[in-house]
């Protein structure tokens, strides 16, 4: 009998079938919801977990980082400065392309020792673009190659591997189109390297170029902060695995060859290497103080399609590497929270089936459970989305002085946050399933826009209004019945696929137009 069933008469064939059938698909949906609950829970707790280990790490580790470069002295003054090669993936980045090649130039360091790559599969005018800047670079004495190849085998990571084989450097650093990196980074980075031959990657936090052009990319920029303000450092401030973010970062050459080189089963090279590396021994470095700004996408539609690629390969990360995880001889704890960190757009899926099932298992519970059974069900919810907003204050405050006036945004993050669920849910399910998908790069705009790339059609977001507004009439039903704790959690999901799915097609209409 399902739960909160009412005794029935007796009935034989085809209907006890089909009534038995009913019984298991109402038990099924009220289990998954209980299961989705319970998995938002965890996650949200492990928010906190987080918050815990940077704010009782971070002043150690800075006086730490602090005794390094002081024991390294006067990075200006060092004749044995290790070489660099900086490498600049490029492909269609027509309105960003000159930018980040005249950064890597203006970045401080001996020339001799300081080489430049473009890595440029493009098929535009992007080419041509690159071609000029590399020439007046080289007209200045800069040390710029452009590398090109016939055919984008393993798009960004076979662009990155390709380099790899040319470069002079023993220390690459890894740069995206759309960052613009400060005229001092190899200098902050480098002496990490010289004081610890074991290190493997430094790695800068992202900055926000174009954080107050709306509502999106302020609420945007919250969520990049909380990853790398607490996520990242508290991670690798208490010897946790940490992954590398595809750009904003040096690598070690040795230690790419060690961890087995760059690879592109996955959608997420980046994460892919940092594991492997690790797994091998090395050491990883975290520098907060250090900021490169960058583009954060102001088209919904290519912030979807962003977070799809984060979301796919994070997980097809964890199914490949999973299992090696589990055969280090690490201790539990640091597992534990690897198996949190590859495997966190789970969220997801979890948030998407609570909002589908919220419906049919009040239907099923009949109306009439009591309301400890909703209450333990609004605890987790409440876990679930007080946790990683409370992460993203934390974030805000470590940051900005201006912090209190920042998190006035965090609301709209977290309808944000609820509305790509169907996106990312989808992204989990490939990965899972083993379907592919090409790399599907993120359009910028650039200090100025020259040419609007197209993004995909925005099909799911059809799918996206639906669901809103059948959250809003899930919700209508649960106040009625007086189910007022679960309400407020019916009236995010719906505000979040109302608002992503519309702003999905508003923003498609303008762009194309």
């Amino acid at each position: 009998m399902c739960l909160g069933q009412a005794i029935a008469l007796p009935e034989t064939g085809k209907s006890q079938e089909r009534s038995n059938m009913g019984a298991f698909l109402s038990d099924l949906a009220v289990m998954l919801y209980f299961v989705a609950a319970g998995t938002l829970m965890l996650y949200g707790l492990n928010c906190y977990v987080l918050i815990f280990l940077f704010t009782r790490s971070r002043a150690g580790a800075a006086a730490q980082r602090r005794r390094i470069l002081a024991g390294i002295g006067d990075i200006d003054a060092r004749e044995d400065l290790p070489r660099v090669t900086t490498q600049i993936a490029v492909y269609n980045e027509v309105n960003v392309a000159e930018r980040v090649i005249r950064a890597a130039c203006r970045m401080r360091y001996p020339r001799g020792r300081h080489e430049i790559q473009v890595l440029d599969d493009s098929t535009d005018e992007t080419c041509g673009i690159v071609d000029r800047t590399a020439t007046a670079m080289r007209a200045e004495g800069f040390d710029v190659t452009v590398i090109r190849r016939p055919r984008r085998t393993g798009f960004k990571a076979g662009a990155l591997a390709a380099g790899l084989e040319a470069a002079k450097g023993e220390l690459l650093a890894v740069f995206d189109a759309d960052f613009v990196p400060p005229e001092d980074y190899l200098l902050r980075t480098v002496p990490f390297f010289m004081a610890d031959d074991r290190l493997a990657l430094v790695q800068a936090r992202w900055g926000h170029l174009n954080r107050s052009r709306s509502l999106l990319t302020r609420a945007q920029s919250i969520g990049i902060d909380g990853h790398f303000m607490v996520e990242q450092a508290a991670r690798n401030w208490n010897g946790l695995y940490m992954n590398f973010n595809g750009t904003a970062g040096v690598w070690r050459r040795s230690a790419i060859a060690d961890g087995g080189g760059w690879a592109w089963d996955t959608l997420t090279e980046d994460m892919d290497l940092s594991y492997r590396v690790q797994f091998a021994g090395w050491r990883t470095m975290f520098l907060p103080e250090l900021v490169v700004p960058a583009e954060i996408p102001e088209d919904v539609n290519a912030f979807k399609s962003q977070q799809f690629r984060w979301a796919k390969g994070s997980m097809q990360t964890a199914v490949k590497l999973l299992p090696r995880l589990m055969r280090q001889p690490v201790p539990l704890f640091k597992k534990i929270q690897a198996l949190f960190h590859m495997t966190h757009y789970l969220v997801h899926p979890m948030m998407l089936a609570m909002a589908v099932l919220a419906l049919p298992v009040l239907v099923v519970l009949e109306m009439g459970a009591g309301p400890l059974l909703f209450g333990a069900v609004a605890f987790a919810l409440v876990l679930s989305m007080t946790a990683p907003s409370a992460l993203y204050m934390v974030s805000q405050r470590a940051a900005y002085p201006d912090w209190y006036r920042r998190v006035l945004f965090l609301p709209f993050l977290v309808v944000l946050g609820v509305g790509i669920a169907v996106s990312n849910t989808r992204a989990v399910v490939e990965a899972l399933v083993g379907r592919e998908s090409p790399f599907i790069r993120t359009p910028k705009r650039g200090d100025r826009e020259i040419k609007r790339y197209r993004t995909a059609l925005p099909g799911l977001a059809f799918l996206e209004i639906l669901l809103g507004g059948y959250c809003l009439f899930s919700l209508s039903v649960y106040l009625n019945a007086g189910k007022y704790l679960i309400g407020p959690f019916l009236a995010i999901y719906a505000a979040g696929f109302l608002y992503v799915g519309i702003l999905t097609l508003t923003h498609r209409l303008g762009w194309e137009g």
